[in-house]
C-alpha cells in the first residue's frame, strides 16, 4: 500500500467560560471527503498564503515560534473560515497581550469568509484591508498528532488552544461544517459514547485532555505546562483484531483502541 506525504494542517480549541468551560466544536458536511459527519475542532491544512512573509507586519507574535508561523496563521484562519471566530486586534491598538477584537472590529469581513474559503480572496489583504493584526501570541500549543501509516490521507497537524474573544458569536460556514456549537467536555464525551454525534480519536483524546480542566485559565496554563509529545498512532496486530497504540508519554488515559471503534 502506497504511504501518501503528510499534510501539514492546524486545528484550534476555542475555549470560553460559560458557567462551566466549554469549547467550541464543528459538524463537519456529511458529504465531505475527510471524517464526514464528525465532530471536529475548527481546523484545516496550511495554504500558501499562510507562508507569505508579508504576514510579518499584521501580526503580534510573529516571532515567538518561528518554526510554527504558518500554523498559527492556518489555525487562525480556518478558524475564521469555519466559525466567524477572529483571533485579531484593531492595528491601532497592537500589542502582545492586549485585548483581542470584539465583534465590531471584524463585523465589515464576516461577509468575505466564504470567498477566503475558496480562495477567491486574500486572507492577508482582508486582514490588512480592515485594519486588524492576527493575534499569534493568543495560541498556546496544546498536542501535536500524526495520521498512522497507511492511511488514505495523512495529517501533519498541530492543536491550538486559544480563549474566545469577548462579544464574538460563532456560526457555521455552511460548507465545510454544517453546525457549530459550544459544548462542555463532559457533554460532547457523553454524546459520543451515546451515539448522537461521532468524534474521531484524536479529537476525543483531546477533548479528554481539556475535560481535565475546569475553566479557561486552567486549560491554558495546563497546556502551557505540558510537554508537547507528537503523537503518531501504530496499527498492530491484537487478537483477532487491530488496535491503533499511541506512546504513554503523551499523557493521555488511553493509550490504545480497537481500530474500528478510533476512526481515525
Amino acid at each position: 500500500m502506497s504511504n501518501p506525504s503528510l499534510i501539514p494542517a492546524a486545528t484550534i480549541l476555542l475555549v470560553r467560560d460559560a458557567g462551566a468551560l466549554e469549547v467550541l466544536m464543528v459538524e463537519r458536511h456529511h458529504q465531505i471527503d475527510f471524517v464526514p459527519g464528525a465532530l471536529v475542532f475548527p481546523g484545516g491544512k496550511t495554504g500558501k498564503e499562510d507562508s507569505n512573509p508579508a504576514w510579518a507586519a499584521h501580526c503580534d507574535g510573529f516571532d515567538s515560534d518561528p518554526d510554527h508561523l504558518a500554523l498559527r496563521i492556518c489555525a487562525i484562519r480556518e478558524a475564521f473560515e469555519e466559525s466567524g471566530v477572529l483571533l485579531a486586534r484593531p492595528a491601532a491598538r497592537r500589542g502582545v497581550g492586549r485585548p483581542l477584537a470584539v465583534a465590531a472590529d471584524t463585523a465589515p469581513i464576516v461577509g468575505l469568509r466564504e470567498a477566503i474559503d475558496k480562495g477567491e480572496a486574500s486572507f492577508l489583504d482582508t486582514i490588512s484591508g480592515a485594519g486588524l493584526v492576527l493575534a499569534l501570541d493568543a495560541l498556546v500549543r496544546f498536542a501535536h498528532w500524526i495520521t498512522p501509516q497507511g492511511m488514505p490521507k495523512r495529517f501533519d497537524t498541530h492543536f491550538y488552544i486559544a480563549e474566545t474573544p469577548a462579544e464574538q458569536l460563532a456560526a457555521c460556514d455552511g460548507r465545510e461544517a454544517v453546525d457549530a456549537c459550544w459544548i462542555t467536555p463532559a457533554d460532547a464525551l457523553a454524546d459520543n459514547e451515546a451515539g448522537r454525534r461521532k468524534i474521531i480519536f484524536p479529537t476525543r483524546l483531546n477533548v479528554e485532555l481539556l475535560a481535565q480542566s475546569s475553566s479557561v485559565k486552567d486549560a491554558i496554563a495546563a497546556a502551557a505546562a505540558r510537554r508537547i509529545v507528537t503523537v503518531e498512532p501504530v496499527i498492530v496486530r491484537e487478537g483477532d483484531g487491530m488496535v491503533l497504540t499511541i506512546p504513554a508519554e503523551a499523557g493521555y488515559a488511553v493509550t490504545s483502541e480497537p481500530l474500528t471503534s478510533a476512526n481515525t
